[in-house]
């Protein structure tokens, strides 16, 4: 190696190119939403940082997924409105309508399986929200509580 250090890219090109992809997305929701559904056979899993700036989803499913969802755009989904953000639909959860705000930066994942087209995108920074720190001279405060072991159920990356 001749010890040259390479240029510093000060374009960001990488997030220009995650930029123009989502732009696919975008003009994707437009079509469905412009078209009065998804033609053929098209229909979309998109998934989404469930606590990335922006994104508005009702508490209980944020609690359900604190920290990613995938969500499936077919036959049954109301009101959706895709703008330059992002996006906004109704969808179904156990039979109940909810109402998720969804901007396009948030998306990790685009596939419609249809075609086998995926876009993948690095995940967005993510501030996480501090909890309040314990006070010290609470004499209340039992000290710090072990939940106990955490468990991840794999069932939603297992194939169906």
């Amino acid at each position: 190696m001749s010890g040259q250090d390479f240029p510093t890219d000060e374009m960001r090109y990488d997030l220009l190119t995650q930029q123009a992809l989502r732009g696919v997305i975008r003009s994707a929701l437009q079509r469905a939403n412009e078209a009065d559904g998804l033609p053929g056979a098209h229909h979309f899993f998109i998934t989404f940082k469930t606590r990335a700036t922006g994104v508005s989803i009702p508490a209980d499913l944020l609690d359900r997924y604190p920290d990613e969802i995938t969500i499936v755009i077919q036959h049954q989904y109301w009101d959706l409105v895709p703008d330059e953000a992002g996006f906004s639909i109704v969808l179904q959860f156990s039979g109940q309508p909810k109402k998720l705000v969804v901007p396009y930066a948030a998306i990790t994942r685009f596939y419609d399986p249809s075609v086998q087209f995926v876009l993948q995108f690095e995940p967005p920074f993510i501030t996480e929200v501090e909890e309040d720190e314990p006070d010290p001279t609470d004499e209340d405060d039992d000290g710090p509580q072990d939940d106990g072991p955490k468990v991840v159920s794999l069932d939603q990356f297992r194939k169906k």
